[in-house]
């Protein structure tokens, strides 16, 4: 069993130093509320920008520092996307990283870029899912726009006990990220946490609505639309429970479309 907490914050914009300094209240407050596994938002230190000139870092840089370092301090693993620069890479990615107290242990980057925000100009497209395990349960990383293709989350199902959903979902589609994520919990009969921003930035609004969702589709703990924090236990037992006595997944089958 594992205590999440979903950090619904807001987030000062393309202001690393001011955001950090303000969420270091938050994770303390989910670590002494007992979580172990501390859920941020896409692009949780600087706001979805795509000013990559101001805002990419490298996995040393301020970001990822403070994530490893909050980490230690609170004995917890941080969850959150960054813009990072390395490598691999001639553009940044839009990073998914957990981050325990010895550093960085898992990094998923976002398969999905948002083309209607032109990310995919500023940003690589990643191409591998990752499914991290944390305290015995599979996590899925994924990254807000990620949550409208399905069929990345149909094809973890089998591997998996939960998503882990990051996001900056503006607020004229808050009504899709709520019904969406709790489709992805009926469909794969698993855990979703799903963290979205509140506040403004770069002319958008954003209104929450945080959510952890159990393998049912049950709404287990929400926000609203102002700062929050929710957490509840989760654990693998209730995954299989749910998928021994409604073995739906058994029946997915795949359609080939191509013709011929």
């Amino acid at each position: 069993m594992t205590i999440v907490a979903a950090v619904q914050h807001d987030i000062v914009w393309e202001d690393s130093a001011a955001t950090l300094a303000a969420l270091a209240t938050d994770v303390a407050a989910a670590a002494g509320a007992g979580a172990q596994l501390i859920v941020l938002t896409e692009m949780f230190a600087t706001g979805f920008s795509m000013q990559v000139e101001r805002t990419a870092q490298s996995e040393d840089g301020e970001i990822v520092t403070w994530m490893r370092d909050q980490a230690g301090l609170h004995d917890v693993r941080l969850v959150g996307s960054a813009a990072v620069r390395d490598d691999a890479n001639e553009q940044p990615t839009n990073r998914l990283l957990i981050v325990g107290p010895q550093g960085v242990e898992y990094r998923y980057d976002k398969i999905h870029p948002f083309t209607y925000a032109k990310e995919h100009e500023r940003f690589a497209a990643g191409s591998q899912p990752v499914v991290a395990e944390v305290d015995g349960m599979n996590w899925a990383m994924t990254v807000c726009y990620d949550l409208r293709f399905a069929n990345l989350y149909w094809d973890l199902a089998p591997q998996v006990d939960g998503y882990l959903v990051v996001a900056n979902w503006p607020r004229p589609r808050g009504e899709h990220w709520k019904a969406l994520l709790v489709a992805r919990a009926i469909e794969n009969q698993a855990w979703v946490v799903g963290v979205n921003r509140v506040g403004q930035g770069g002319g958008l609004d954003y209104a929450g609505g945080s959510m952890i969702i159990d393998p049912l589709g049950q709404v287990i703990a929400s926000a609203s639309e102002s700062p929050a924090m929710i957490a509840t236990s989760v654990d693998q037992t209730t995954v299989t429970s749910v998928r021994e006595r409604f073995p739906f997944l058994a029946d997915r089958r795949r359609t080939d479309w191509s013709g011929g």
